[in-house]
């Protein structure tokens, strides 16, 4: 079986676990992302902006860090590229992937970014991160200046892989993740 098969066969897996995670877990792993960026600031480090996402498929909802903070939401373009564009939580248009997400005239640079949150299918202690297959955050992160932003996994405790998730050559491991139970970052 080659990789794209067995990651496949992962994210089939990830995706019926996620499906049984419950919306009072998801809430938790919201309110630990909070605690997360409150610890980032205690740390004497400043937010420009916080890269989420769109939730979709039962993935944790942390869009209500736009009541403290400046947000942006990533933008999916037709030749693989993610950039990451403000959002005051309006003007939101369907991308090449159909996720809702600003116009990428309010594209950002690298620099006015200070964390990235990641969804995630799975991830494992290797902080090898499971999405969707497109590789969008993959790409961005090949950049050095990308990969320098903390980059870190949203998801339940049930889809913290106890076995090595198989990891393709692109792969770049996240800097962290958070679930219910724990902040691993």
């Amino acid at each position: 079986m080659i990789i794209s098969e067995k990651k496949n066969f992962e994210r089939k897996k990830f995706n019926n676990i996620r499906a049984k995670s419950t919306p009072f877990e998801r809430k938790k792993v919201e309110m630990n992302v909070r605690l997360y960026v409150e610890s980032f600031l205690k740390k004497g480090k400043t937010i420009n902006h916080i890269g989420i996402y769109w939730p979709i498929k039962n993935e944790v909802d942390i869009r209500s860090l736009n009541n403290k903070f400046s947000l942006a939401l990533p933008r999916c373009d037709k030749d693989k590229k993610l950039l990451f564009c403000s959002w005051d939580g309006t003007q939101l248009t369907k991308d090449s992937e159909g996720i809702l997400s600003p116009d990428s005239s309010l594209n950002l640079s690298y620099n006015q970014i200070s964390i990235i949150f990641a969804p995630c299918l799975a991830v494992d202690k290797n902080l090898t991160r499971l999405g969707y297959g497109g590789g969008y955050f993959d790409k961005l992160r090949e950049d050095k200046n990308w990969r320098a932003i903390p980059c870190i996994g949203v998801l339940t405790s049930n889809c913290v892989s106890s076995n090595s998730l198989i990891k393709a050559d692109w792969d770049i491991p996240l800097s962290g993740f958070i679930t219910e139970k724990e902040i691993l970052a």
